[in-house]
């Protein structure tokens, strides 16, 4: 991204990396595992022409510190890294802004949009579910499929040494499996995101977000569930085709309307590429997202 700005802001106990550029209403991209801002190194210039973007990497990923955890996990809960998200768009000067979010920071960017809805005023999840539903829902596949959750999510150190010890091969098996193509992780991009697993400080920070997912962050679903709390901005649901979310849920209706228990105003499609279409199909990612932001 030449022509964006690079900054760091401070929001509290963290302190995060950040590069934004462009023109027009404020929009935020938000990265997956094992991904870092740089996920959207194709999409974010794209979008630059109609958006001012804002893209970071989530506190533990990438340029951005690591704080110490808890016991409850509770400083890696997906609340806690929406509020850095929210005191990024503050510091920048954005008040209300749309929230575009990948696999975990998909997850940030719906507890943005339950936690704070008069700043989000659209969002778009891609290739997530919300985290009760996919744990309510878990099955072997899940459990065999998406090893991070279960993996990353044990008790330290093991995970944080699998992560440290095996960086490359995490890596690897990303880019070689859920039907991804092979032009979604060039050489460079893999060393870089190898880099980030491999650094002992972010290992443990990153454990920390999935014990966070399979604990704090269940209960915060909940307590909203319960209470009947749902998103009120427009929704932009994208999943992969053929994919886990695209095959599973068929018996709960598929990805729309399981996000429809959760969201007003929900659209939607699958789309190629596999879980991770952003960085395989930038064009047409960027394409999709921008028609949704610019209807509202």
């Amino acid at each position: 991204m030449p022509t964006f700005r690079e900054t760091f802001i401070e929001t509290g106990d963290a302190r995060i990396f950040v590069r934004h550029g462009g023109d027009g209403p404020p929009l935020v991209l938000l990265h997956g595992f094992p991904e870092t801002h740089h996920m959207w190194r194709e999409i974010a210039p794209i979008l630059a022409t109609s958006f001012r973007v804002v893209s970071l990497d989530l506190r533990g990923y990438g340029l951005s510190s690591c704080p110490p955890s808890d016991a409850t996990h509770t400083p890696y809960s997906k609340r806690v890294l929406a509020n850095d998200v929210l005191a990024v768009m503050e510091r920048l000067g954005y008040a209300r802004f749309g929230a575009v979010g990948h696999d975990r920071g998909g997850r940030v960017a719906y507890r943005l949009a339950l936690d704070h809805p008069e700043c989000v005023d659209r969002l778009a999840v891609l290739d997530i579910l919300v985290g009760k539903e996919a744990w309510d829902l878990a099955d072997a596949r899940m459990a065999l499929s998406f090893w991070p959750w279960s993996l990353l999510a044990q008790p330290a150190p093991l995970p944080e040494t699998v992560l440290e010890k095996a960086a490359d091969a995490v890596i690897q098996d990303a880019a070689s499996q859920w039907d991804t193509p092979p032009a979604a992780f060039p050489a460079q991009v893999r060393a870089a995101y190898a880099a980030v697993l491999g650094n002992p400080e972010h290992a443990h920070a990153i454990c920390e977000e999935y014990r966070a997912a399979a604990t704090i962050d269940r209960e915060h679903d909940a307590q909203d569930a319960a209470a009947g709390r749902r998103i009120s901005c427009p929704t932009l649901v994208l999943w992969a085709a053929n994919s886990a979310l695209d095959t599973w849920y068929g018996d709960a209706g598929g990805p729309l309307a399981i996000w429809k228990r959760w969201a007003d105003n929900v659209t939607g499609e699958a789309v190629r590429g596999g879980h991770f279409f952003p960085e395989a199909y930038p064009a047409e990612t960027a394409g999709r997202l921008r028609n949704f932001l610019s209807d509202h």
